[in-house]
């Protein structure tokens, strides 16, 4: 496994932790009314579970068992990925300081930050799926 998809893979693994974290206070809050302000934490759940855990972690397998070029770098230029792993990563932190804090303009940067992770992991990685000429 290239070490730029063990990154993606522990960091899911991580947000896959702090998620359920989350979640089980939501969880305990339902059953034993601990503090209502606990219910601000379901954005925060959302964001570490779906965003954190699931995409991360299909990235992370996707750029692992993409096709490989067959010279020196057969996985193509891995900038674009590091750029992906990097985006994503701030963008969630975005999201969740927004949600943390209230402060608007993060959560616009957040998604704005996330969609950018998207489109480099496309860009870096398009030539594997569909080479030049074909």
């Amino acid at each position: 496994m290239p070490r730029l998809s063990v990154y993606f893979v522990r960091a899911s693994l991580v947000y896959l932790i702090l998620g359920f974290t989350f979640g089980g206070f939501l969880l305990v809050n339902k059953g034993i009314t601990l503090s209502p302000m606990i219910w601000s934490f379901l954005p925060i759940h959302i964001e570490f579970t779906f965003i954190g855990w699931m995409v991360q972690l299909a990235i992370g397998i996707a750029f692992w068992i993409l096709p490989r070029f067959s010279n020196n770098t057969p996985r193509g230029n891995e900038n674009w990925t590091w750029g992906t792993f990097i985006l994503l990563n701030v963008g969630i932190i975005c999201i969740v300081l927004q949600s943390l804090f209230n402060v608007q303009p993060l959560s616009f940067i957040g998604r704005v930050l996330e969609a950018f992770a998207f489109a480099a992991f496309v860009i870096g990685n398009w030539r594997r799926v569909k080479p030049i000429g074909a």
